[in-house]
């Protein structure tokens, strides 16, 4: 299907060339570009893992960092316009305590950086609030929570965790919590899906205005929260399984096509891993073969010999992915579902050091826009792969929870 619209555009080039008096110099101009395309219109992305990064490895985001995938400069370049901060709590906190204090701080960190650079940064708690920021140059700082863990036994969090600027919740992350099943813990299985709570989360969320990430939650789980929202989900950061057999934290068609009769949104991840197996494969090889060549060489696994051995090991001998790849994902759903139900959720600074080639840190949006101009994507189109279509989900829990309200 994307090779027939590629080859009709193609053709549609070829007659205004020979059909028309302008120059080819100025019939060039009227083409834009993804460097182009990428200033004109708003993007959002899904997922970006500052926050934690910040906690473990503080710098001023607003000059240009020595280390991570995201700082003011690159994100202008890249024409990122509303970087989704992942306020992530570790599965361990659902243990030890404390992944409320710690939601709490990673919250007030956000709030802080945009409250010291007020000339780059904002809060923003709606579309609204990202396209006016835009009109003023500024780039947003919507926050969304990764796990659920803050939540506890309490639903009264969830409204805490709104007014404190939260707009999403992935339900769970790498272990069961108490609200759902995890796609990376597949040994417990502890709900079949959903919990009792978790369905009651999921109203709340609803209720208030709170979008549903089903991002890192098992199939089972996928289907209860279908079985119970009034309003349009997303998954923040997930890729096609259709390339990744096997691999439960991306969405099997039969999930995607459902997401989008809930008028849900996928929005795809960046890293190699998730875009197709023989990555997949190349990191546990790689990683097996690094701690091999550790031991052999008599090095102590924590020592920074050992750090700088594993990271250029790894660079080397990695299988990377590529833009063309992250392309062939949003292909994939547009095929499957539609235009309206895809996005951008690249998990920069959450995924190390497997981001593809052409896509090493929020700078490098243009090249993603240009492939897809090349596959013959209309600037419509993009645009709605951008941010329209998170926006349309957004509006529209927001109005599920206005009639909710109502209701009551």
């Amino acid at each position: 299907m994307r090779f027939v619209k590629w080859f009709f555009t193609a053709l549609l080039f070829a007659a205004l060339a020979t059909g028309c008096s302008s120059s080819a110099k100025d019939r060039k101009k009227q083409i834009p570009t993804g460097q182009e395309l990428a200033q004109k219109f708003i993007i959002v992305d899904g997922h970006i893992d500052v926050p934690y990064r910040l906690e473990n490895n503080w710098e001023d985001i607003s000059q240009k960092t020595g280390t991570g995938d995201f700082d003011y400069p690159r994100a202008r370049k890249g024409g990122l316009d509303a970087p989704f901060m992942s306020i992530y709590i570790p599965a361990r906190y659902q243990e030890t305590g404390g992944a409320k204090a710690v939601a709490d701080s990673l919250i007030t960190m956000v709030q802080r950086i945009a409250s010291d650079h007020p000339d780059k940064f904002a809060l923003a708690n709606a579309p609204e609030d990202i396209r006016n920021h835009f009109d003023q140059g500024l780039i947003s700082l919507p926050m969304g929570m990764e796990n659920g863990a803050p939540l506890g036994s309490d639903l009264s969090n969830v409204r805490y965790f709104y007014d404190r600027g939260i707009r999403y919740i992935t339900l769970a992350h790498s272990k069961d919590n108490k609200i759902s099943d995890s796609s990376y813990d597949m040994s417990r299985d502890t709900h079949g899906g959903l919990s009792d709570f978790g369905k009651e989360v999921v109203q709340e969320m609803n209720r208030i205005g709170m979008m549903v990430d089903v991002s890192h939650i098992t199939d089972e789980a996928f289907n209860d929260v279908m079985e119970v929202t009034r309003a349009p989900v997303v998954a923040t950061h997930s890729s096609c399984r259709h390339f990744t057999p096997g691999f439960e934290r991306n969405m099997s068609d039969p999930l995607i096509r459902r997401l989008a009769e809930n008028d849900g949104v996928i929005m795809i991840n960046f890293g190699s891993t998730f875009l197709d197996s023989t990555s997949r494969m190349s990191a546990d090889l790689v990683r097996d073969e690094i701690e091999a060549e550790i031991e052999k060489r008599g090095l102590k696994p924590g020592s920074e010999e050992a750090r700088s051995f594993r990271t250029v090991y790894f660079e080397e001998n990695f299988h990377y992915s590529n833009v063309e790849k992250v392309a062939d994902h949003i292909d994939h759903v547009v095929d499957l579902v539609g235009i309206d139900h895809v996005g951008l959720g690249s998990d920069y600074d959450g995924v190390g050091n497997t981001l593809p080639a052409g896509l090493k840190d929020v700078s490098t949006y243009p090249h993603l826009l240009s492939e897809l101009l090349d596959r013959g994507y209309t600037g419509e189109e993009i645009q709605k792969i951008c941010s329209g279509n998170l926006f349309r989900v957004w509006n529209a829990v927001e109005q599920v929870a206005r009639d909710i309200q109502a209701e009551e």
